[in-house]
């Protein structure tokens, strides 16, 4: 169920307008992390790397490319010889499929919880639909948000996809003109949705609402049947995400302080598929997250065996972690101070609780490392 929208209209005061904006860019302020896509090292007439062309509904896939437009944005023009114009690249949406409940989505293949967007958009043309749109908190093309701009119904909406089913509208009148550049901003914390319209620097329609059912998901840029619509400068800035690996290496050296460091290796995974590459996946230094694994973590996953060595006064133990069939599904390797008389058994003795407690909370692999 969607609840509490509450709408900024044209007719309230000035302030009552700006309002919405201010809030945005107050919240912007306080996430710690930011993607900027301007779309300048992408490669012309191919869709960019890092994203990927999914249907909603019907008809044909979207066509997404790199083109070069007139548009706004802070970054330096770009002269084209002939053109007796400065342009700059968009991503545009140019197929003109008019099946009617046909949604092409271009979909950043990165997960975000809270987030604060900005993208510029300019709806082009479209006989069946003129819209432009971002759908966020995506789970499949079944399942996600969406908010978009009409030129032809002059309003900005909010939709909720459930089973691809089709809930809402929410939403306001509003002037969205076609063929101009404008506007979107969207601010995703916990349930509270925020979002605004801007023409021109001038904001003319805003909202705030709740919903559910979607904590977290991907972001997509959105349109609708045959609507030829393009997206400038997009600006994400988020909470970054936190997998159950990173925060079982912060809970158990909260813990267990004693602990002189922890790093959990695994396959990375990508759509659920595991590769054969075994990397660093969570870690007391972020800055090994990544990093290739070492020869006995990878045999520790293979073969589920256990590895003892000694550094500078260290002991390192380094065992499986097993999901809850039992599978080793990643490896954990502790450093702890040694003592006098320690010994490879009564180190693994020390170390075999504290792994346990950890693989406790691990269903699989997946669950692990996304």
């Amino acid at each position: 169920m969607l609840v509490e929208p509450h709408q900024f209209g044209s007719l309230q005061p000035m302030f009552s307008r700006f309002c919405i904006v201010l809030q945005l860019i107050a919240a912007a302020c306080c996430f710690g992390a930011e993607r900027v896509f301007d779309w300048r090292d992408a490669k012309l007439n191919a869709a960019p790397a890092g994203f990927q062309s999914v249907l909603s509904g019907s008809g044909l896939p979207g066509d997404w490319k790199i083109i070069f437009d007139e548009a706004p944005s802070l970054f330096t023009e770009i002269p084209i010889k002939g053109a007796g114009r400065n342009v700059r690249p968009v991503l545009a949406q140019l197929s003109r499929d008019r099946t009617d409940e046909r949604y092409p989505m271009l979909v950043l293949d990165e997960t975000f919880t809270d987030f604060a967007l900005k993208t510029e958009f300019k709806i082009v043309d479209g006989m069946n639909e003129q819209m432009a749109g971002i759908a966020f908190r995506i789970q499949d093309e079944r399942n996600y948000y969406y908010i978009r701009a009409s030129a032809l119904g002059q309003n900005v909406n909010f939709f909720k996809v459930q089973n691809g089913q089709l809930i809402g509208p929410v939403g306001t009148k509003a002037e969205v003109q076609k063929g101009a550049w404008q506007e979107l901003s969207i601010e995703c914390r916990g349930n509270e949705i925020r979002w605004s319209l801007a023409t021109a620097g001038m904001t003319n329609a805003g909202m705030t609402l709740r919903d559910n059912t979607y904590s977290d998901g991907k972001i997509a840029f959105w349109t609708k049947s045959d609507s030829v619509s393009y997206f400038g400068e997009t600006r994400i800035t988020y909470t970054p995400r936190e997998n159950l690996a990173q925060l079982l290496v912060r809970d158990t050296i909260k813990k267990y302080p004693r602990l002189q460091s922890i790093r959990i290796f695994a396959p990375a995974a990508l759509g659920g598929t595991a590769t054969n590459t075994v990397k660093i996946v969570a870690s007391t230094d972020p800055a090994e997250v990544g990093k290739p694994a070492q020869k006995d973590a990878v045999d520790v996953i293979a073969r589920g065996v256990i590895y003892h060595g000694e550094d500078k006064g260290n002991v390192l133990v380094t065992m499986p972690l097993r999901d809850s069939n039992g599978e080793s599904v990643a490896a954990v390797k502790l450093v702890m101070k040694s003592f006098a008389g320690q010994t490879e058994k009564n180190a693994i003795a020390r170390a075999l609780p504290i792994v346990k407690e950890m693989q406790a909370r691990v269903r699989d692999l997946n669950e692990l490392i996304q």
